[in-house]
């Protein structure tokens, strides 16, 4: 579980780079007045891309932003687990424990972490990794997966084992390309491996099979002539 606690050390101050203060003045207007609070979330996450975490001096700007108590925004991002409220990563990895992930070998998988990155929760040494366990992220199909998540983005690798991700923590700790998603040669995407054996006649979808549309469906009736 990830620590709900804000890191001991913490930077001096926070200020939005101009991309992301321009970001924030345009989402303020997509509320009425008097209820710009309803932005903290988004501001949470845009501030946690912007950093890689969420520090008190971000969530008092922020606070102070959208004209509501610090509190308010702590309570926020202490309750959503999305929220890093310690630095973690340049690659930080999710790992998924729900139970088809489970099944699939995701305990495995922890070991391998522990291994490669270190304790959960930490960050190792040379700032590259760090990780986590989750809960589950909806790739349930193409268990074990993990989530790795870096100021670009958030990608999902998943089929995975202990051998193919220690390669994979390898690769990114030296700067090198992983490929994103199933990391199963035989599958594509989450279709069982091997070749398509249904559902594989074209004209299934290429609108041959489709009778001429006589009337519009619900269409109110002509106006009579005049």
């Amino acid at each position: 579980m990830a620590s709900r606690r804000p890191a001991k050390d913490q930077p001096a101050s926070f200020e939005w780079t101009p991309e992301n203060s321009e970001w924030c003045a345009e989402q303020i207007k997509k509320y009425p007045e008097g209820r710009a609070a309803s932005c903290v979330i988004p501001f949470l996450w845009r501030g946690q891309k912007q950093e890689g975490w969420i520090s008190i001096p971000m969530m008092e700007a922020i606070a102070r932003q959208l004209d509501m108590p610090y509190i308010r925004v702590y309570e926020v991002a202490s309750f959503y687990t999305m929220f890093n409220l310690a630095p973690v990563g340049e690659y930080f990895v999710q790992l998924c424990g729900t139970t088809p992930c489970m099944l699939r070998g995701a305990q495995e998988l922890r070991e391998t972490c522990k291994k490669v990155i270190g304790p959960e929760n930490q960050v190792s040494e040379d700032g590259k990794l760090s990780w986590l366990e989750v809960e589950c992220l909806g790739a349930c199909a193409n268990a074990p997966m993990i989530q790795i998540s870096t100021n670009d983005g958030d990608h999902y690798y998943e089929d995975l084992t202990p051998e193919i991700l220690e390669e994979m923590l390898g690769k990114l700790r030296r700067g090198e390309e992983v490929k994103i998603g199933t990391q199963n040669p035989g599958r594509h995407t989450s279709d069982p491996e091997g070749d398509n054996t249904s559902l594989t006649d074209p004209s299934l979808y290429d609108g041959s099979r489709a009778e001429p549309l006589k009337e519009i469906p619900n269409a109110a009736p002509p106006a009579p002539a005049e």
